[in-house]
């Protein structure tokens, strides 16, 4: 049985932390402050006039902090099931931004935004969270419908391959080596384990495929290495 959205949240309740690391980022994800880079750059650079962020699974907020740096003008509105994680990112994106910054606290699939639309959405490490193909579908419809024309959704997060060896090459393998140099062979079972208890990754190709099919209209690739990818779609 996979976790549930609340198994989810009170994991991260626990692990504010380990995500509140601008310079490194999350440490068991491959490239991690190469894609943040990569992303607010490439945000900031699009769009140089942006006026609204929305960052989905924000986590103390590093995208949202970095983008700030570079785009201060914008307002931005973080979502979390983790209070914890929220309270962290209000203070660390308030600290950066002059427009308005705004958190709520729940799953962006359910929660109730106003009616309002933004130029840009952030999704990074959040997605690997859903589960079957229906709520894979229906999640990109939303995220979809929440931004302005011409708007831009950037995705960093944990994918699959789609042949089988391959997957156990990448991942198992190549990954698991990647994990025992951060720290010991305890430590790559460790996160092995918390991927296969927490996690739904699907392949890069399945997200590219099914952002075009929800309706946008651009769909690039930023960077890929090993299990990692990080991608943008326009509307």
């Amino acid at each position: 049985m996979k976790s549930t959205t609340k198994e989810i949240e009170e994991r991260f309740d626990n692990d504010v932390e380990r995500f509140s690391n601008l310079e490194t980022g999350q440490q068991s994800t491959v490239d991690a402050s190469i894609n943040m880079e990569l992303i607010t750059e490439g945000i900031a650079r699009r769009h140089p006039d942006l006026q609204s962020v929305l960052d989905i699974g924000c986590g103390a907020g590093n995208y949202s902090v970095k983008l700030a740096q570079k785009r201060p003008n914008a307002d931005y509105t973080l979502v979390d099931l983790s209070q914890p994680m929220l309270d962290r990112a209000l203070l660390r994106v308030g600290a950066e931004a002059k427009g308005r910054v705004e958190v709520y606290k729940g799953d962006f699939r359910l929660i109730d935004l106003g009616g309002r639309k933004f130029d840009v959405i952030i999704a990074t490490a959040v997605l690997h969270h859903l589960r079957d193909d229906d709520d894979w579908e229906r999640a990109f419809r939303r995220l979809y419908e929440l931004l302005n024309e011409g708007g831009s959704i950037w995705i960093f997060d944990l994918v699959q391959q789609s042949d089988p060896n391959l997957q156990a090459y990448v991942y198992q393998d190549l990954y698991g080596e990647y994990l025992m140099g951060l720290k010991d062979e305890n430590y790559r079972d460790h996160v092995f384990a918390y991927i296969e208890k927490e996690d739904s990754p699907r392949s890069l190709m399945y997200q590219l495929s099914l952002l075009e099919k929800v309706g946008f209209t651009k769909v690039d690739v930023l960077h890929k290495n090993l299990c990692f990818a990080s991608f943008v779609a326009v509307r």
